[in-house]
């Protein structure tokens, strides 16, 4: 889950620190709290003109799912390994795709490995969902090297994302997603529900729904 943190009064983007949020909007960091993984071959490292932007998912050979304001520059992904900077496969991206905070990358390669799942329908309130990401591990603190891990609390499902589209707002059980994180998956019942788009930092995240935009994601991958 990848986003830069760009502090903003309200909300804060969680994007890596490359492309900016829309006006008052800013990007999370690294998870704060949580644990590290030691798999996860579905994990997309978002980079933009050679540096670690975002976190993201692959959902198909050519497909990753990341956040919209994580886009720009010359872009490419480090794919199927849990450190951002090695391991894995990487591929370049041809193309670009977005609608409210998500983004869909187009890859100049094929990678071949375990894609997620996506969601048809948002968690329930209350639920317990797992969040991932190479985000800050601290306020301060550079982007996590190996992929962090956290369990949080839905406590809503209307909530809105850094463009104004449907979001998932929860609260963390043990960690939280901060800048670096923007672009990553929450996970209910191992399905993807959400893309990292906005938080604090400190006590809640908002994820851009994947069931609202499902159609979409359809539409554009075939996925």
């Amino acid at each position: 889950m990848r986003i830069r943190l760009t502090m903003a009064i309200a909300a804060t983007a969680l994007v890596g620190a490359f492309v900016a949020p829309p006006a008052a909007v800013a990007a999370p960091e690294e998870i704060i709290g949580g644990g590290t993984v030691s798999s996860a071959p579905w994990a997309a490292a978002v980079f933009q003109n050679g540096s670690f932007a975002c976190s993201g998912s692959i959902i198909a050979s050519r497909w990753v799912l990341t956040a919209r304001h994580c886009i720009g520059g010359s872009m490419s992904v480090r794919v199927g390994s849990v450190y951002r900077s090695s391991g894995g496969a990487t591929s370049s991206v041809s193309s670009t795709y977005s609608r409210y905070d998500l983004g869909l990358l187009y890859l100049g390669s094929s990678i071949t490995t375990t894609y997620v799942t996506l969601a048809g329908s948002n968690p329930p309130v209350n639920a317990t969902n797992s969040i991932y990401g190479w985000g800050r591990t601290c306020t301060n603190c550079s982007a996590a090297s190996q992929l962090k891990t956290a369990s949080v609390r839905v406590t809503t499902t209307g909530a809105t994302d850094a463009y104004g589209g449907p979001a998932i707002r929860s609260t963390g059980v043990d960690g939280v997603a901060w800048r670096g994180d923007s672009g990553g998956p929450q996970f209910y019942n191992g399905q993807q529900v959400g893309v990292c788009s906005t938080g604090n930092g400190s006590t809640y995240q908002n994820y851009a729904s994947v069931a609202a935009s499902r159609s979409w994601i359809t539409s554009v991958t075939g996925v």
